[in-house]
């Protein structure tokens, strides 16, 4: 009866453990579905000095975007959308929780992401960067984010303050397969100015974002949590849904990852991993002690 008793309770946190390793906690899609479906998201307001060519849903609240429809042309997909922008913003402020905190991952010291870059051979792979306030611009020059092959890489950028880009910067994301499953994020916990000729990934601001140029986003979002959404220059082109783009992100649903991310355990998971490991360890032990007396 003894021996069944053990027996038994080895088995009553084995099974937790397997559970446990199958069903962990995991992490959902960042963006939700009405927010997925914005290329571009304002707060106060979305405006375009000039035409600018949308791929996906355009939208502001609460107050609603002052510019005439004739300076958006929306492509393949998406509209002005008066009905859905108020719960996309109530998703975005989910993304920015769910989203790491500064502080989290790799440092980006002195807040350049060209220095970085340079640094890291000029790879920037898959991971967490918290990136610091640089006035003078968080990159001024051509950043490519190597995936190394993987189908599911995710990139989380984290500003202290806010992101800056150069009127000769460029973004680009490469070698993530058929990129379905790829993450690009970059949370500013304050505006975001991208003067660059392109960029590529979901720029998610708490406050506003402006683009001073021709920009151009293959595969990405602008979302303003509490600010204006402002598209200067000649005009820009946005595009949600990854098309018209001659990398393999294509498809990928703007590079927001299409599977749940890798869960993480939580301590009481840990915890439950070790306990049942040492008690499936030690009836394996009596198991075997017994089988070397019997012989």
């Amino acid at each position: 009866m003894k021996k069944s008793f053990v027996k038994m309770n080895a088995m009553k946190f084995a099974i937790p453990l397997f559970v446990a390793l199958a069903y962990g906690p995991a992490q959902a899609q960042i963006l939700g579905p009405e927010l997925a479906s914005f290329a571009v998201l304002g707060a106060s307001d979305v405006t375009s000095a000039n035409v600018s060519n949308i791929t996906g849903n355009l939208g502001s609240f609460p107050t609603a975007p002052t510019t005439a429809a004739t300076n958006f042309n929306f492509i393949t997909a998406g509209s002005f959308q008066p009905g859905t922008q108020g719960t996309a913003q109530t998703q975005l402020d989910t993304a920015l929780a769910a989203l790491p905190v500064y502080g989290l991952g790799v440092t980006v010291t002195g807040g350049s992401l060209d220095t970085f870059f340079s640094g890291t051979g000029g790879v920037i792979g898959p991971g967490t960067y918290s990136v610091p306030f640089l006035a003078s611009g968080n990159i001024t020059g051509n950043i490519v984010l190597d995936g190394g092959g993987s189908n599911t890489a995710v990139w989380n950028f984290v500003f202290e303050d806010s992101l800056i880009t150069s009127t000769v910067s460029n973004v680009s994301v490469t070698d993530v397969g058929d990129g379905a499953n790829v993450g690009v994020y970059w949370k500013v916990n304050s505006s975001a100015t991208l003067d660059g000729p392109t960029f590529a990934g979901n720029v998610l601001a708490v406050a506003s974002i402006t683009t001073d140029g021709n920009l151009t986003m293959g595969c990405g979002r602008l979302l303003a949590a509490n600010g204006n959404v402002t598209l200067d220059g000649v005009g820009s082109t946005i595009s949600a849904g990854c098309f018209g783009i001659d990398t393999p992100g294509s498809g990928s649903g703007g590079f927001d990852q299409g599977n749940p991310m890798a869960p993480i355990p939580e301590p009481e998971i840990y915890a439950m991993m070790a306990v049942g490991l040492g008690l499936l360890g030690w009836v394996g032990r009596r198991k075997k002690l017994k089988e070397a007396a019997a012989a």
